[in-house]
């Protein structure tokens, strides 16, 4: 358990980091900080920053906890939403960036009010603020509280507050600048931590060689070194002939994992189209940087499998009956963790939980003021009050997700894959939406807006019709579903060019030599991993 050494190691990291977040959102002497300032960083932020933001945004309780318990369930299958995310960075950088950063936006929302209408922009801002408040925020809460509980006895409810209070203690004064630049500091922390509990879990493993302990963990589980899953239990198959369904295979369905839409449909709606992960984008000092930045995240996106899922698989082989999944993690660190690196990892735990409560919030402030309020607002709101309401807001969001977090998830057990679930009620029909305004002329108000009831009622209907039928098939048969609601649609009002569309004409989407080389060395480690594992 906690010694002295490990709370001080924690209590300098929250020091340190609110006070590094207070020195780099200072205001110069007499000047005023602006919205942009405010919400988008000044759209100064460098490569190295936006790419250390996005994963710090992304790794959060839910990955670290909830992936690690997948780990201990399914294996290295689960990695295949860290592993392809990087094929999504990149496609992010080279297609989508460049129209966003034309248009100069501040929100997701703000970009559909200009190519469509306010009515589109307001149905997705309160579809967002709902699912970051009464999902992300809440499992975000409530995973970082089961881990410090865990770890040092602390009341669940106790460490919900303290993670938010740690939160709002840096974000609120510097907004996205403070964010992005502390999560510098969060994301060398995460990686740090994730692989100090990998290396030690080994060496104990491998009786003090690291080599000896991967060997061993292969020999006693090799089935979770399956990218790819089979429909059956090979475990249990004699002569051919198989007796146990995969439990898992619903949620990982073999290779349609990585041929069907559905983790493709998941991927380019949240990395392309996610406020709190595109908002740092937005913040660039320019598109190159941008996509430096970009690439930098999807480099990143290929080590995490060792940092996050790794631990997991080792928990399984030394602890393998734990009275939840969620809970492999925070044992692996209690158990094998020595005085003083205990405190550090929790530190690196904390960090990548309140760099994402962070993110949200920020995006939840920026959605809310930005789109919601001034479009509401019969007079213009100066700056210095957009900057007011964007802090409340940020207020108001955490205490709803701190007093909701245990009604919602308290009987949850594996909680990663209940934001999957929930999440991909909408998915399907918030990537239809931004492709069409995007790339589709013909796209009309109505059927966007047809586009995106299709995608619930479609999906609860499947889920209730065929409740076995794995929600990653489900995602392509809405996409397809919600795709073809918004084009008949348009068929119907006239099947015309727009007048608010995108003039694709204008836009460069060429990329750097360094660009493509990167992106052909991403795509050939991913090639090597499944060709090896697979």
């Amino acid at each position: 358990m906690f010694d002295t050494l490990d709370w001080i190691i924690v209590g300098f990291y929250c020091v340190g980091i609110i006070a590094l977040a207070t020195f780099v959102s200072r205001k110069k002497s007499g000047s005023e900080r602006s919205a942009e300032d405010y919400f988008l960083a000044g759209r100064s932020l460098p490569w190295w920053a936006i790419g250390a933001s996005l994963i710090a945004a992304n790794i959060s309780a839910e990955q670290i906890i909830g992936m690690s318990g997948q780990g201990f369930v399914v294996g290295m299958a689960i990695a295949v939403w860290e592993l392809t995310a990087a094929i999504a960075l990149i496609v992010m950088a080279k297609y989508f960036l460049p129209l966003f950063l034309e248009k100069k936006i501040y929100t997701m929302p703000q970009f559909l009010k200009q190519r469509f209408d306010k009515r589109v922009s307001l149905v997705l801002s309160f579809f967002w603020l709902t699912v970051y408040i009464f999902v992300n925020l809440t499992a975000v809460l409530w995973l970082g509280s089961i881990a410090i509980n865990t770890l040092t006895g602390l009341s669940l409810i106790n460490g919900m507050i303290i993670l938010a209070f740690l939160s709002l203690a840096y974000s609120l004064s510097g907004g996205l600048k403070a964010v992005a630049m502390t999560d510098i500091v969060q994301v060398v922390l995460l990686i740090f931590g994730g692989l100090a509990v990998s290396y030690i879990a080994l060496t104990k493993i491998g009786n003090g060689y690291i080599g000896n302990g991967f060997i061993e963990v292969y020999q006693q589980m090799p089935e979770k070194f399956d990218m790819i899953l089979s429909k059956y239990d090979t475990s249990s198959s004699i002569r051919g002939i198989h007796f146990t369904e995969n439990q898992s295979y619903s949620n990982l369905p073999g290779i349609w994992i990585l041929l069907g839409l559905g983790v493709w449909i998941g991927h380019f709606a949240y990395w392309g189209f996610n406020q709190y992960i595109t908002q740092r984008a937005l913040g660039a000092k320019s598109l190159k940087e941008a996509q430096k930045g970009v690439m930098f995240a999807a480099y990143l996106k290929l080590l995490m499998p060792l940092v996050i899922v790794l631990p997991g698989i080792c928990a399984a082989v030394l602890f393998p009956v734990l009275e939840k999944t969620d809970q492999a993690y925070p044992t692996m660190m209690i158990e094998l963790l020595p005085t003083g690196l205990l405190g550090l990892t929790f530190a690196a735990l904390i960090a990548a939980i309140v760099s994402s409560l962070a993110s949200m919030t920020n995006s939840i402030s920026t959605i809310f003021t930005m789109d919601i309020c001034r479009s509401f607002s019969k007079n213009e709101i100066s700056q210095a009050n957009l900057i007011h309401i964007g802090r409340l807001a940020v207020i108001i969001s955490m205490l709803i997700a701190l007093v909701v977090a245990k009604p919602i998830l308290g009987n949850s057990d594996e909680i990663f894959q209940y934001i999957q679930n929930f999440t991909g009620l909408f998915t399907p029909g918030i990537l239809v939406i931004f492709l069409v305004a995007l790339f589709w002329k013909k796209a009309t108000t109505l059927s966007v807006l047809v586009a995106a009831i299709l995608s619930v009622l479609m999906s609860i209907l499947i889920q209730a019709t065929f409740p076995e039928f794995p929600y990653i098939h489900r995602m392509g048969a809405v996409f397809f579903a919600s795709g073809f609601g918004c084009f008949i649609t348009s068929y119907i009002q006239g099947y015309r060019d727009q007048e608010k569309a995108i003039d694709l004409s204008g836009i460069n989407f060429s990329t750097s030599k360094a660009f493509n080389a990167n992106t052909l060395i991403v795509v050939s480690v991913l090639t090597l991993i499944y060709v090896t594992l697979g």
